[in-house]
């Protein structure tokens, strides 16, 4: 009586080994070499360079932004071990930009949750806005106008505040400075 069961059985197994086996991984294997990989939209990269913004930093280990050990630092706001990381960063952002006197975003000195958030707060663009426009040779309103654009609204219309997805403000920003070039 399991024979009738056992050929569509088989016809299935042979289909879908097909589908998922070889033509779903050909298709996506064709897709990849369509273009140049630059970076991803959700997971934060690691820009130091001074004409570029800079994102979140990372907790991941052994690299940063690694997305397969996406995690917090796990210390606590009292930990002497982040208070020190933190103290090095604020030292490192004003190292970048002497002439900054403005108070660093907390979201340029802590990492996120993840570790692998690509977005900060538009504090921490405007913070970065005169170091990038004299790398660049660029106007600070022009900036300003560039990170308008790429303002992310809070999620659902209300839960956090607007931010900026770091990856697609120095990709836009690379398109502005080729086509002035």
């Amino acid at each position: 009586m399991a024979t009738p069961i056992v050929r569509p059985a088989l016809v299935l197994l042979g289909v879908l080994s097909l589908v998922t086996g070889l033509l779903y991984p050909l298709c996506v294997s064709g897709i990849a070499r369509g273009g140049t990989p630059v970076a991803s939209r959700l997971i934060g990269q690691s820009f130091t360079r001074p004409e570029y913004f800079w994102g979140r930093p990372s907790a991941t280990t052994p690299f940063p932004y690694n997305g397969d050990a996406s995690a917090g630092s796990n210390l606590g706001p009292l930990n002497p071990a982040l208070i020190e990381t933190v103290r090095a960063r604020v030292t490192a952002l004003r190292a970048a930009d002497p002439g900054n006197s403005a108070a660093v975003p907390v979201d340029l000195v802590t990492a996120s949750g993840s570790g692998l958030d690509p977005e900060v707060s538009m504090a921490a663009i405007q913070y970065q806005i005169p170091r990038v426009a004299r790398a660049r040779n660029m106007s600070p309103e022009a900036l300003r106008r560039l990170a308008a654009r790429q303002v992310k609204g809070p999620l659902a219309g209300f839960l956090g505040e607007p931010r900026v997805n770091v990856v697609e403000l120095n990709l836009a920003l690379d398109a502005v400075s080729a086509a002035t070039h």
